[in-house]
């Protein structure tokens, strides 16, 4: 057994370990260990400093998760999206391949709490449905492994997976989406590495939310991934009273480029059942990102982005640089709040504009993951 193996086995994972270790009430841990499952491994344990910090309301189960929020418990309409019942697919180019139900820490604000921890609703029997669909849709470009955590899985079991999706001609990208960097770096072993270095290209976008997450274990962790040539990207959410205030997100950031972890996008907490009390103003996502641009390396500034509610895919949110325009020229303000003026390009009246004739009257209907454009003359 590995030592991130035996790590999980002395989680906390009982309605009788929050009673013992955390003082809750029995009746409260018993409903909220059967509504969602805990797990919090020892290493991430240990990076709670005091009751109620950052690290804690990620991982600690509070009695706010049972209020009945009307909030739904797909958000992201992930089950309508989904042909098989390991793939969700979304997006026109790719799919999300669901290999695990298990996480090495289960957070309280997971989007996907209605199947995570649930073996029946995630399991290896789907696995070869997921890998047969994805060959009969040469469409599928890239595939993102996720779950639970793909990095739950063994290496052999992980790699059965991989190989079975590089065999298929039309998959150039294989990404794995692991929170194991950061609650559980011990996950990530030479073994591991040489073994995805075999299947490039492989991308890997982890997970951390808050700077005390970037600890010297993590950062071994995340250089040893960079080292076998996997490009590290990371998806953190924007949480009240975790990461709502901008000099700890800029202190996030700045920390995952020095661990070679480039921030990819900074998400607006998804309406899911159980996690309302983790939402935060779009305002508030607005305000730290004007304190990022400018303030630091373009290279530390993430994408902020709400997945739209339904499944409508994710949508850039930005402060607001462009401030009107008088003629030709644009009036825009910088990360100082100093307005400049651009001359624009005028088009040539003399030279027509191409117009789009519609061949249809009415645009077709789409098949349901048709990916070629509407077909024009022009």
């Amino acid at each position: 057994m590995e030592l991130w193996q035996e790590m999980l086995r002395q989680s906390v994972d009982s309605s009788k370990d929050l009673v013992e270790r955390f003082g809750f009430d029995p009746a409260l841990a018993g409903r909220l260990n059967s509504l969602f499952h805990i797990r919090i491994n020892p290493y991430y344990l240990s990076l709670i400093r005091y009751p109620g910090d950052p690290i804690w309301l990620q991982c600690i189960p509070d009695g706010k998760e049972l209020d009945e929020d009307g909030l739904p418990e797909d958000p992201l309409a992930e089950d309508s999206h989904s042909p098989v019942p390991s793939i969700v697919h979304r997006y026109p180019d790719r799919v999300l391949f669901l290999t695990t139900s298990q996480c090495s820490m289960y957070c309280r604000f997971c989007t996907r709490k209605r199947k995570v921890g649930d073996s029946t609703k995630i399991n290896m029997k789907y696995i070869q449905d997921g890998i047969d669909y994805i060959a009969a849709h040469p469409e599928v470009r890239d595939v993102i492994l996720s779950g639970g955590d793909p990095l739950m899985l063994t290496d052999f079991m992980l790699e059965r997976i991989i190989s079975g999706l590089r065999a298929i001609p039309h998959v150039e990208i294989i990404r794995l989406g692991t929170k194991m960097p950061c609650v559980l770096p011990q996950r990530v072993t030479p073994k591991l590495c040489r073994m995805l270095k075999k299947y490039h290209p492989i991308y890997i976008n982890t997970h951390f939310n808050h700077p005390w997450e970037c600890t010297p274990e993590a950062k071994r962790a995340c250089e040893m991934l960079a080292d076998a040539g996997i490009p590290v990207g990371n998806q953190a959410v924007l949480m009240k009273g975790v990461n709502d205030n901008p000099d700890v997100m800029l202190e996030l950031m700045r920390k995952l480029l020095a661990m070679r972890v480039r921030p990819y996008y900074l998400y607006q907490a998804d309406i899911t059942k159980g996690a309302n009390h983790f939402r935060t103003p779009v305002n508030v996502g607005l305000e730290i990102m004007d304190k990022l641009r400018g303030h630091t390396s373009g290279l530390a500034i993430p994408y902020y982005v709400i997945d739209a509610p339904g499944g409508g895919g994710k949508i850039p949110l930005l402060p607001q640089y462009v401030l009107g325009r008088n003629g030709n020229q644009i009036i825009l303000r910088n990360y100082k709040y100093e307005i400049f003026t651009y001359p624009d390009v005028e088009e040539d009246p003399k030279v027509p504009t191409p117009t789009v004739e519609k061949k249809y009257a009415r645009k077709p209907k789409r098949p349901k993951h048709s990916y070629e454009p509407d077909k024009v003359q022009v």
